[in-house]
């Protein structure tokens, strides 16, 4: 919302407004210009303030009588000359009946009332249905890619002129990279992430950008849905996955660069579990350089009707807002695969998540991940939806040894003193899970003995395991040959 848009809404017959932000300074900035502008006396309640002028030049009188939610709209109501209102942080109240009718009675108006504006401010208003068929839902404009800019130079100057410096030290493109990370955030939040980036050093570089990417994930508050994840991969550390890697490559520049204009979408990555679906996930935002979302399917569902929905809406916009980033979904069977008992809400996410994906127009690349395609509906499936379908496949004797060379150095262990060919040999039928679980086996074996780990320790461990594709063989057998013609292989 600017003021163009306020000053519409002030000249139709909607009276009553619902305005969410956390930016309230911002907002009732822009509501006191407008309303000055539009020549309406304007006003301003709080539950600690009372009533009191938005702007200058209006009185009232004994404002302290006006504290209370019900005494100041019975006022409101009374009123004889139209002006407008704008009521901070109501929201608390609005399961009271009696502040319902009263507004209710202020915003339908009569041909003895004045034609009152009401303002609801607050940082999330959930309008009972009353009123919600009245009311016009408005939010501020976010900070375009310009005026982040301009923010972000204007904290720059204070903070030198403040420290005594001449100017900060930056580059174009350290700067360029900044402002895509604050883009999406309100006006007060992007001042205040840039003045973190600094003030820490007096410098704007890129070493500024996690820390910043991290805050303003905090602020949008969905932790226990989506989570931020912190530590990524590179590809060096996947093993295999070379028709991924390669296909990752050719597109590596299509989804930051303004230049390209058909960006990626995602990709499905389905296959035996323990083989490296999640590792390749955190790789792809590792080798792209873009913060990683994950979004845990199952904790979507929530008990009350809406809610389940809600956040799955609420995470796709956190997601649109983090762009570019790396969306994974992972296990995604489990949140839309569909049963008796769910009473249509996996359904409904269904509908919510392919609206999102055929209409989003921000660089948000997909990486959903899956152990059993078969419970995915078709129409996730079908052609467009994602750029590919890789399956990811039992590893062979080749990828076996370079992830048994992974895990041992990443423990301390010098992969070069173990015969890895003919360990990767035993380990035939193996995932990637259970070779790095044969290796701590090893070493914990070792341990007990006070010897150091040798190549028989490893090949014991491995021995001694029975892998998924024995205990569940017939499964694993139908996968392969789904996948055989649906799927191209990581």
């Amino acid at each position: 919302m600017n003021n163009n848009d306020l000053r519409l809404l002030l000249h139709s017959k909607i009276a009553l407004l619902a305005l969410e932000t956390y930016d309230e300074t911002r907002a009732l900035n822009i509501l006191c210009d407008t309303f000055r502008q539009a020549q309406r006396p304007a006003f301003q309640w709080s539950l600690t303030e009372g009533l009191a002028p938005l702007g200058f030049g209006l009185e009232l009188k004994q404002p302290d009588l006006y504290c209370q939610a019900t005494d100041v709209l019975a006022y409101i109501k009374q009123q004889a000359a139209p002006a407008a209102f704008v009521l901070r942080d109501i929201h608390p109240f609005l399961d009271d009946p009696m502040v319902v009718r009263l507004i209710k009675d202020i915003t339908l108006g009569g041909p003895n009332r004045a034609a009152h504006k009401l303002v609801l401010l607050s940082y999330r208003l959930q309008l009972p249905p009353e009123l919600a068929r009245y009311a016009a839902s408005v939010q501020l404009s976010i900070p375009t890619d310009e005026e982040i800019l301009a923010l972000v130079r204007e904290e720059a100057r204070s903070w030198a002129q403040v420290n005594k410096v001449k100017r900060i030290r930056t580059d174009s493109a350290a700067l360029r990279k900044l402002v895509d990370n604050l883009r999406g955030l309100p006006h007060q939040d992007v001042r205040r992430l840039a003045h973190g980036a600094i003030a820490d050093d007096g410098a704007i570089t890129e070493a500024d950008l996690p820390e910043v990417t991290r805050a303003k994930f905090e602020l949008m508050d969905m932790e226990g849905v989506l989570h931020f994840e912190y530590s990524t991969a590179h590809m060096g550390d996947v093993a295999g996955f070379h028709h991924l890697k390669a296909w990752l490559n050719a597109r590596r520049r299509a989804l930051t660069e303004s230049d390209i204009g058909d960006k990626p979408k995602g990709v499905l990555l389905f296959g035996v579990q323990g083989g490296g679906k999640s590792l390749a996930a955190k790789a792809i935002a590792g080798i792209w350089g873009l913060p990683l979302l994950r979004l845990d399917m199952a904790a979507l569902y929530n008990k009350y009707v809406g809610e389940t929905e809600r956040n799955l809406r609420e995470s796709l916009k956190l997601a649109d807002t983090m762009s570019p980033c790396i969306l994974w979904m992972d296990e995604i069977e489990k949140g839309l695969s569909s049963g008796d008992s769910d009473n249509g809400t996996s359904q409904r996410l269904l509908g919510t998540l392919l609206t999102w994906m055929a209409e989003r127009k921000t660089p948000v690349f997909i990486v959903a991940t899956s152990n059993d395609i078969s419970q995915l509906p078709p129409e996730l499936m079908r052609k467009g939806r994602f750029d590919e379908i890789f399956f990811v496949d039992l590893p062979d004797v080749a990828t076996r040894a370079h992830i048994l060379a992974i895990h041992l150095e990443k423990r301390g262990i010098d992969s070069v003193t173990m015969p890895l060919d003919q360990l990767a040999e035993i380990a035939d039928g193996f995932t990637g899970a259970e070779i790095e679980q044969a290796v701590v086996s090893a070493i914990y074996a070792a341990a007990a003995d006070r010897e150091s780990v040798c190549e028989q320790d490893v090949a014991k461990a491995m021995q001694q395991t029975q892998p998924l594709s024995v205990v569940m063989a017939e499964q694993l057998a139908a996968l392969q040959e789904w996948a055989r013609e649906r799927a191209v292989r990581a």
